[in-house]
């Protein structure tokens, strides 16, 4: 029986709770309990006959093989792919606790962060990333010179980049000051790195650039670098969004 004992954060991390090291940290914070004992770094449980607790809410580890949906909130200086020929961060090492292998659903560049949706369903990959869905992406940025009104009707009236004319999107400046100019932006359609190229045309630079929902899923206070299971609702949701 000694043989199945796991550590506590793996088990936690093998149940979607959070990653191991965000687990490390839940444990210390006294947010987990074993068999009603406050638990410790160190531990090791029993998957099939311990009872764990996070928040006072019971976790149970998840079959490999199952279908997974999964929220990350993407850093800056990650690529969104699974391993890199030149040696750079991939995003695939924030989600290392996670047994199924999942694979990002559209991209997010290398110089953009928050919200990557991951997941093994090549069904749902397809229809929520599908240009005929049209789900919105709502992203914030920071952009220098300021943004006038006039630039940003240009943009969302939609501009020629590599050739081809942008779908029309939605532009709102938030605020500006000190030469900068805080940017919603809402797309339907994901080109590679759209929103900043939409900017050069109007003399524009993007300085720091962050997705903050897809469709009707938000990510909310999910720190950096860290990640989630979609809920079984924000899953139907987007399915449904990608069908309307």
């Amino acid at each position: 029986m000694r043989s199945k004992l796991v550590r506590l954060q793996k088990f936690m991390a093998d149940c979607g709770v959070a990653s191991r090291r965000k687990s490390e940290a839940l444990i210390e914070s006294g947010a987990v309990k074993v068999n009603g004992r406050r638990a410790e770094l160190g531990d090791k449980v029993h998957p099939d006959l311990d009872k764990v607790y996070v928040h006072n809410k019971r976790i149970v580890i998840k079959k490999k093989g199952g279908k997974r949906y999964i929220m990350l909130n993407k850093p800056r200086g990650y690529v969104t792919t699974l391993s890199d020929e030149r040696g750079r961060k991939c995003v695939a090492d924030l989600i290392k606790d996670i047994p199924e292998r999942v694979y990002p659903v559209g991209r997010l560049d290398k110089d953009s962060e928050g919200m990557l949706l991951l997941t093994n369903d090549g069904e749902f990959a397809n229809t929520v990333s599908h240009p005929r869905a049209q789900i919105n992406k709502v992203y914030h940025a920071v952009l220098k010179p300021d943004l006038t009104d006039e630039q940003a009707k240009t943009i969302s009236r939609g501009v020629v980049i590599d050739g081809r004319k942008t779908a029309p999107c939605e532009v709102r400046v938030m605020s500006r000051g000190d030469e900068r100019a805080a940017v919603e932006f809402v797309l339907h359609e994901g080109r590679n790195r759209e929103i900043r190229k939409m900017c050069e045309t109007v003399g524009a630079e993007v300085t720091r650039l962050r997705r903050i929902s897809v469709g009707s899923v938000k990510m909310g206070k999910l720190k950096r670098g860290m990640w989630r299971d979609l809920t079984a609702d924000e899953v139907k949701k987007l399915l449904n969004s990608g069908k309307s």
